[in-house]
Parts: C-alpha cells; structure tokens; sequence
C-alpha cells in the first residue's frame, strides 16, 4: 500500500491507496478536533468492534483472532474501554 498525506484546512490527513482504493485516516482528522476521545468512545461500540473484527480477518491474514477475541467480549460493557493506542497494538498479527 502507498500513503501520502493531503492537507485539509491546514490539516496534514494521510491517504493509503491499495487494489486502486484511497483510504482516508480517519484518526488523522478527528485528531485536529480533540479527536483522541470520540475515537476511545466509538471504539467502546460493540457494532463497532465486531465490525473491525470482521474487516480485519478479511484484510490482515496475519489476524490475532486470539486477542480480538478478548476485547470483542468485553466491548459495550460499562467498565470497557480502550485508548487509541491500545487497539491497534492488541489486534497485529502475531509474529
């Protein structure tokens, strides 16, 4: 994949491009608006965690099903919740 950056309104937003797609970083612009704490928050969504559980093991071969697993169970309860740089950390493949 390639990544450039754009800039939006003074924003520097990065922009991956893979099989003829542009994916923009959505944690790139919510960064400019305080955006570390709507992402914690969106990340606590159950749907939402089921629904990168899924991107993830259609996308990333190299999946940890093991440690998604963990976080997709406690996802939606009142004591769950998971920084921005926690998620991403837990859910590589494991080498």
């Amino acid at each position: 994949m390639k990544k450039r950056t754009i800039n939006v309104k003074g924003i520097v937003v990065t922009v991956t491009t893979g099989r003829d797609e542009d994916y923009i970083s959505l944690t790139d612009m919510l960064k400019a608006k305080d955006g570390e704490f709507f992402i914690a928050d969106w990340l606590r969504n159950r749907n939402t965690v089921e629904f990168l559980g899924i991107w993830e093991t259609v996308h990333n071969p190299g999946y940890n099903y093991g440690e998604f697993a963990t976080i997709r169970s406690q996802a939606g309860l009142d004591r769950y919740s998971i920084s921005v740089n926690r998620f991403p950390n837990e859910r590589l493949p494991t080498r």
